[in-house]
């Protein structure tokens, strides 16, 4: 009899739980607006981690419920969230000062696009007028990391993960790793590894969505959690 594999895409909370899991413990980490502002419900247990936000909140934690709600705390991305005990409210400069003076272990962004060299493109969409690229060009210059959250495909269904990055680059070759809803990836000398894949996917299924070549890592697994 033949079986039918049951393919599971990750979901946005899955993604940040898995990312979070690489949060090493002492790390400041500064999550940026989406899918990376999850990460903060998923610090391991065994885990000191400060969240630091460019708004002035230094030392937040989870998001807020509605029975810890404070109108007046939010994160960068203007979701409210709860304090932990040894956390501080400073001006946005001081904030930007941590960026600046090189203190953020790492700094999750969303993107629209990653290049398999490290480029990563977040801050404007093709064909539309506008667009900022705010916090995000100090936390690309001064992170000693910059991890990717973001949707494999567009909502039409085009590759994100390409050879080379199409829309105008926040950075050049800084994204250090990418969490995706199909797995997680890494760069090498032949650009992107697959390390992880989600439940039910074939490599060759992912690589069929993705713009560049995948090197498969040798022990790929399914993503852990």
């Amino acid at each position: 009899m033949a079986t039918t594999r049951h393919k599971t895409v990750l979901d946005r909370q899955t993604i940040a739980m898995r990312c979070a899991k690489e949060f090493q413990d002492g790390w400041i980490v500064n999550l940026g607006v989406g899918i990376p502002t999850l990460c903060s419900d998923f610090v391991p247990e065994d885990r000191f981690v400060i969240f630091h936000s460019e708004n002035g909140v230094i030392g937040y934690g989870p998001l807020a419920t509605k029975e810890n709600l404070d109108l007046h705390l939010v994160n960068a991305g203007v979701q409210h969230v709860t304090l932990r005990p040894f956390a501080s409210i400073v001006h946005h400069a001081d904030a930007f000062g941590i960026i600046r003076s090189g203190r953020i272990d790492v700094s999750v962004l969303g993107s629209y696009q990653v290049a398999e060299n490290g480029d990563f493109a977040n801050w404007k969409v093709a064909g539309k007028r506008g667009g900022g690229i705010g916090g995000a060009m100090d936390l690309a210059a001064c992170a000693k990391r910059v991890f990717i959250i973001m949707e494999h495909t567009t909502r039409e269904g085009e590759p994100r993960l390409l050879k080379r990055c199409t829309l105008p680059i926040t950075a050049p070759g800084v994204a250090k790793m990418v969490f995706t809803d199909l797995g997680v990836f890494e760069f090498g000398p032949q650009g992107f590894i697959l390390k992880e894949i989600a439940p039910g996917w074939l490599p060759e299924e992912v690589q069929s969505l993705t713009g560049a070549t995948l090197q498969i890592d040798s022990h790929l697994t399914e993503v852990t959690l």
